[in-house]
């Protein structure tokens, strides 16, 4: 069974979930505030973890921010409706996706299959790629800059993926959603903008950046 932490402090809805998702096929672990949700996510083998922002202890935020130090579990964000600048902040600390509250456990398990694919889609493809300074493998997820291992989430591979396989090709926003995410629901322009600063900030680390700005289009692989 595929193994999920919910680090929520809803006792009743946790119970909800577990059921739910157990009869999806997936196995549900539960933490109850942020501390003791970090230790789990950094402690298991989980598939997807799905993180509310509202947590005693420590937000969700926090979480997930010291998460992405050490790991590149897909993450889910539970947000309340209207919490417009917690989806922000959520995409640009590296989160995959997001779910508004209240929502129906249909819904979750459909994002975290959502997730899940995009993250199988990432790792089936062939090609090992090279692009001047950038590499990337599929086949065993990982992306390098002159030889330097980059941590990516399971949707920014995916982005990267799609740019470094046509060097030539401007991109829309609208054709990185498909690459991205193929369950072809809505998403904004912004939560594409934010995946692509997330990569770039993470190259530029290490004194690269694959991805230039094309105005009024979108973003392409830069001349490396």
């Amino acid at each position: 069974m595929v193994s999920v932490l919910l680090i929520d402090d809803d006792v009743e809805l946790t119970k909800l979930l577990e059921e739910y998702l157990q009869s999806e096929q997936f196995h549900l672990d539960s933490a109850h505030d942020g501390p003791g949700g970090l230790q789990k996510a950094l402690a298991g083998q989980y598939a997807v973890v799905v993180l509310d922002v509202m947590l005693p202890g420590m937000s969700g935020l926090d979480v997930l921010k010291q998460l992405r130090q050490k790991s590149t579990t897909p993450v889910l964000m539970l947000t309340a409706r209207g919490s417009e600048l917690d989806r922000i902040l959520g995409l640009e600390l590296g989160a995959d996706d997001y779910v508004v509250k209240p929502f129906s456990p249909r819904e979750l398990v459909a994002r975290v299959k959502a997730v899940l694919r995009r993250k199988g889609s990432a790792v089936e493809t062939e090609q090992k790629l090279t692009r001047g300074k950038l590499s990337i493998d599929a086949e065993e997820h990982v992306a390098a800059w002159a030889g330097s291992a980059v941590a990516l989430t399971a949707t920014e591979f995916a982005l990267l993926k799609a740019i470094a396989a046509q060097p030539r090709r401007a991109f829309t926003r609208e054709n990185l959603m498909a690459a991205a995410y193929p369950d072809a629901r809505f998403v904004s322009d912004r939560t594409i903008d934010s995946h692509i600063r997330h990569i770039r900030a993470k190259f530029q680390a290490l004194g690269g950046d694959p991805i230039e700005t094309v105005h009024g289009v979108g973003y392409k692989l830069a001349a490396l």
